[in-house]
């Protein structure tokens, strides 16, 4: 299975320059890509496809004698970045969904380059000298804070904000842990509890967003008020961005570590298959994107599938209206007690939306030598 390694670069101001002039110069091909096919299908209905873009590689270096100081890898890995965003166009148009045409990257909307072969044949990590080879850039200080593991295929470069990262994406053998012998299925809110479990005490959420938003609205303000193009302007705006990335961070910390527990503890864990992206349309969608439901399940899944754990998505149809106790169908306001008007059960709401969640992962995704493994 693949797994990534993410570390902190610490370029020197030289080799920050090339990181910026790559970057710059992908965009560029990135662009120029993206104009080609929209071109030829407009004026003459020819699709320009992804090798006949990468050969032409060769002649857009010659034009353009800048982009011989790009790997060559790099910039091919740009027409497939392309290529991958039309398939993704019309697997949407296919499926009736909302197309979404490819749109061009503007300078803070492209923020990385790959190098597609990486290890001993490109780019590599330099564990024992805590740096790491980039062809074209040279040899970069990298902090190491744990250790590199598998074969490294691939090696990304990103900028966050005024930082520098390098992601090495590893084939790595799976470790599975002991068996616990538990089952777990749970229902996902935004405010106050993040997790609501079948059974014990729900997770709080820590609300990441609220914490940044104030301090972020007050720069925003000061930052309005100043010349366009200012230094202090320019600042204000590099704090702005600071403090959104600090507030991700937050979140994808907590993600990790409470989908790390869930893990060590259980061997099946079932939760509702959710479309967050769906949901986040009325007055709760502040709170549902502040949560990040997607990011967590993806954590989530990964470490289950890299420790041998089941993960099983159901149907997150009526969880939340069904009794668990005699399968009366009811609405119930978000915030009040379920009170079943046929059986007369009363239950938290998120409770009865997790058992149920339970119940149907039993009985649609898991076995019977499942079942008594887990006693159910």
């Amino acid at each position: 299975m693949r797994k990534a390694f993410k570390y902190r670069l610490y370029p020197t101001k030289k080799q920050a320059e090339l990181l910026d002039r790559t970057l710059w110069l992908c965009r560029e091909v990135y662009n120029a890509a993206l104009q080609e096919r929209r071109d030829a299908y407009r004026k003459s209905g020819v699709s320009v496809g992804y090798y006949e873009q990468k050969r032409s590689l060769v002649e857009a270096k010659r034009l353009v004698p800048e982009l011989k100081g790009v790997h060559s890898q790099v910039l091919q890995d740009v027409t497939r970045r392309v290529d991958l965003a039309f398939q993704a166009f019309f697997r949407r148009v296919k499926g009736g969904e909302k197309p979404g045409y490819p749109r061009f990257r503007g300078r803070y909307r492209y923020d990385s380059f790959t190098y597609p072969q990486a290890g001993e044949a490109g780019a590599k990590p330099l564990e024992e000298a805590a740096k790491a080879y980039l062809p074209k850039v040279g040899n970069v200080r990298c902090k190491y804070h744990r250790p590199l593991e598998g074969i490294v295929k691939t090696a990304t470069v990103r900028r966050e904000g005024e930082h520098w990262y390098i992601t090495f994406s590893c084939v790595v053998e799976p470790q599975p842990l002991p068996v616990t012998g538990r089952v777990m299925a749970f229902d996902l809110g935004a405010n106050p509890n993040f997790l609501i479990p079948h059974e014990g005490e729900p997770v709080q959420a820590p609300r990441h967003w609220k914490r940044s938003a104030r301090k972020i609205a007050r720069l925003q303000k000061a930052r309005s008020r100043k010349k366009r193009g200012s230094r202090r302007r320019k600042e204000l705006r590099r704090q702005v961005r600071r403090e959104h990335q600090r507030a991700a961070n937050r979140r994808r910390d907590f993600h990790h570590k409470l989908a790390r527990q869930i893990v060590n503890e259980h061997d099946v864990i079932i939760h509702e298959n959710l479309r967050p992206k769906n949901m986040a349309r009325g007055y709760a969608a502040a709170s549902i994107h502040n949560a990040g439901w997607g990011q967590f399940i993806d954590i989530l899944s990964f470490k289950a599938a890299e420790a041998g754990r089941r993960v099983v998505p159901v149907d997150p149809a009526f969880t939340s209206q069904d009794c668990t106790g005699c399968g009366h169908r009811q609405k119930v306001p978000i915030g009040r007690p379920y009170e079943c008007e046929a059986c007369s059960a009363t239950l938290d709401r998120d409770v009865n939306a997790a058992r149920n969640t339970l119940a149907r992962g039993l009985d649609g995704a898991i076995g019977e030598t499942m079942l008594v493994a887990a006693g159910h």
